[in-house]
């Protein structure tokens, strides 16, 4: 187990854990929450072996084996699959023992090495790695591409693969959906739900740490607290503390104050000395409870646009993607303006592209939606289907490849990029910034350029004092996303296309946005993999897959199957799309005199439909587990709905306040077990698609 006792922790001269004491036990999944800056991030280096306790004990099994993200970006040629299974340190070390052995000759060393390579996996380890990788939302195209043909956000997927693959005693994750597309962070989520060892996580999603642990340790005032339960149930717990807390400290106050009042009236009396020095010791022992000091939250609202077109715009048989080189030819004018639309006729993929051009890459065609004033939208696809693309395009980005989008009179638009720095000048400050908008937009607006309202604006999104003056270059990920949310505020948009705007939001600024997207009067297009978010601000769907966009009718525990599903067809088209592994041999040029043909032996009838009996057999007893696990899983999966469908026609009903919370908790405890049983199915169903078309079947 690991043990802290009576530690302290500082980071210069900063005390940020103070004489804290915490045990974690084998096996436990722990989630580690507080502020930014309260010290999370120092108690993971102590965690590591990068920090030492400052005072007090701190103890961690001495064997055991520590995995973690590695933060620098990975700089290397090296195909995906190879970086990814250099994870597992323990097989590369017995690789690296039996190359040694092997190069002295030593036969009773490679006997042991190979013996040990087999117990530490060597026969799955390219599979397992594999299997890792295509989770985070890679193609099967991309194992073997080299790591440094992928951009940034990739490339730290490939280190938590990294991670992933080592096997270890304790697990360190750092924000690890940061980079991840919710599809993704739903396989994460199963993945780490199966972990077998100690893990400890950072992470501003509460979704994910329901689904992840069932510890919570909040770092707060430099105290460090234990609560036995998730996200969720730390809440409620801290909650009822606080509550507690309160009513303590105002009962103690009012002690106070009449011990105090028998103090001041009677200290002068002789008759009354000896009980009124009695209550000045007891005011000295009392143990005083701190009031309760509540963390100053972040707010802020979007201000009400000065008009609202309906519809917003409207998008007719449009396709969205990536432009080919220019051609020397005059082309269509690009820009958009009023309610006039925009039409760009350019040959979509494949149909050729005119003299000296390269074909358009298409992802999404046929397109045709309208946006409505007060549409709450939540875009929903898998990893790679285009999402992002639209977002761009509508944002004006990026100029679609064909069709027609008519914006409505007087749309004006608010675009939170993915990445920060695609809005944002790293050498520039954030009154800079501001500066250059109130110039660009303010007299239109009727909004003031003045340097003190733009420093008071910018106060708002906690940026005071120097930091108006600090570049965007030197900022935090935080710091940079509430930048991008404070230019966005200021414009007055009534249009909001946001891509990911919680990648680096703390949980209070996310509780602050999504407070803010509700009281918005205006359109909302949202993509994200925060689902607490979508939950909160969206009311309907679009899904984006397949070379298309399409409503999608259902919630996020259907998108999730949806997704599920989605894996399992691109694993299938990936196996049947998958060469043979060995090629074919090349045909031997004929000799100018063949031998005459030797006679082939007659096969034996009786043998071969021996061995094809024996096969079946084989093939038989193999299926017949899985055939039973999948039977078990698919009667259980239906017990399971009917219950459900029980529970939810109860709740339909009044019940009192216990009943239902109860029939809450039996619900959300139905519909986790369904998603667990139905990745099982999946998994089972694709084993026995797999036995019964190999060739030995």
């Amino acid at each position: 187990m690991i043990q802290l006792r009576n530690v302290t922790l500082r980071r210069g001269a900063k005390v940020l854990l103070d004489r804290v004491s915490v045990t974690l036990n084998p096996g436990e999944k722990v989630g580690l929450v507080g502020r930014n800056g309260a010290g999370k991030s120092t108690l993971f280096a102590l965690l590591n072996g990068s920090l030492h306790e400052d005072g007090g004990d701190f103890s961690i099994p001495a064997q055991w084996q520590l995995a973690q993200v590695a933060q620098n970006m990975p700089e290397t040629d090296e195909p995906a699959t190879d970086f990814v299974l250099g994870g597992d340190t323990r097989l590369m070390a017995l690789r690296a023992e039996l190359a040694q052995a092997e190069e002295i000759g030593d036969g009773m060393a490679i006997a042991h090495a190979h013996s040990d390579m087999a117990d530490a996996g060597e026969h799955d380890a390219v599979p397992r790695a594999e299997s890792l990788i295509l989770g985070l939302g890679f193609r099967p195209d991309e194992l073997m591409r080299p790591v440094n043909s992928f951009s940034g956000g990739w490339r730290m997927r490939l280190q938590l693969a990294r991670a992933l693959m080592c096997p270890s005693d304790l697990l360190l994750l750092d924000e690890p959906t940061n980079h991840l597309d919710l599809d993704a962070l739903v396989w994460l989520e199963g993945w780490l739900q199966r972990y077998a060892g100690t893990m400890v996580v950072i992470s501003h999603d509460r979704e994910f740490l329901d689904a992840v642990t069932n510890v919570t340790l909040h770092i707060e005032n430099q105290k460090l607290t234990r609560y036995g339960s998730n996200y969720s149930g730390f809440e409620l717990l801290r909650a009822q503390q606080m509550e507690q807390q309160q009513s303590a400290f105002s009962k103690q106050k009012e002690k106070i104050a009449h011990l105090q009042k028998f103090i001041d009236r009677f200290k002068a009396k002789a008759s009354k000395a000896k009980q009124a020095q009695s209550r000045v010791k007891a005011l000295e022992r009392m143990e005083k409870i701190a009031p309760l000091l509540a963390d100053a939250e972040f707010t802020f609202e979007f201000k009400e646009a000065k008009n609202l077109p309906n519809p917003m715009l409207a998008i007719t048989d449009a396709a969205f993607g990536y432009a080919g080189e220019p051609s020397p030819q005059p082309s269509p004018a690009s820009g958009r303006g009023g309610d006039t639309g925009l039409e760009l006729p350019l040959p979509l993929a494949g149909e050729g592209g005119g003299e000296g051009t390269t074909a358009p890459k298409v992802i999404l065609r046929n397109v045709s939606r309208s946006v409505l004033a007060g549409q709450r939208i939540g875009i929903l696809g898998a990893n790679g289907q285009g999402k992002s693309t639209l977002v761009k395009t509508i944002a004006r980005t990026m100029p679609p490849i064909a069709g027609k989008i008519t914006e409505g009179k007087g749309l004006a638009i608010g675009y939170f990029a993915q990445q920060e720095l695609d809005v944002l000048r790293p050498q520039d400050t954030p009154l800079e910034h501001m500066t250059r908008l109130a110039r660009e937009f303010g007299p239109a607006l009727g909004l003031s350029d003045r340097e003190q309202d733009l420093r008071n604006f910018l106060g708002q999104f906690l940026f005071n004092g120097d930091m108006v003056k600090q570049t965007v270059g030197s900022m935090s990920g935080g710091e940079k996303a509430r930048l991008v949310l404070a230019m966005i505020v200021w414009q007055r948009p009534n249009l909001l296309l946001l891509d990911e705007p919680t990648n680096h939001l703390d949980l209070a600024t996310r509780e602050a946005l999504a407070m803010a997207l509700n009281e918005f009067e205006g359109t909302v297009m949202l993509v994200s993999h925060d689902r607490a978010l979508l939950r909160s601000v969206c009311d309907e769907f679009w899904l984006v897959g397949r070379g298309g966009i399409k409503p999608f009718d259902g919630d996020l525990e259907d998108y999730q199957k949806y997704l599920l599903e989605e894996a399992r067809r691109i694993r299938d088209e990936a196996r049947k799309a998958k060469p043979s592994p060995l090629p074919e041999p090349a045909a031997a040029p004929a000799p100018a005199n063949p031998p005459p043909p030797l006679e082939q032996p007659r096969a034996n009838a009786q043998e071969q439909r021996q061995a094809g009996a024996q096969q079946r057999q084989q093939l038989a007893a193999r299926l017949k587990p899985l055939k039973k696990d999948l039977d078990q899983a698919e009667r259980r999966m239906g017990s399971l709905e009917q219950e459900k469908a029980g529970l939810e026609a109860r709740m339909a009903t009044p019940l009192p306040a216990a009943d239902i919370a109860e029939t809450g908790r039996r619900l959300k405890a139905i519909t986790d077990e369904l998603a667990k049983l139905e990745e099982r199915w999946l998994a089972v169903s694709g084993e026995i698609e797999a036995a019964e078309g190999s060739p030995n079947s």
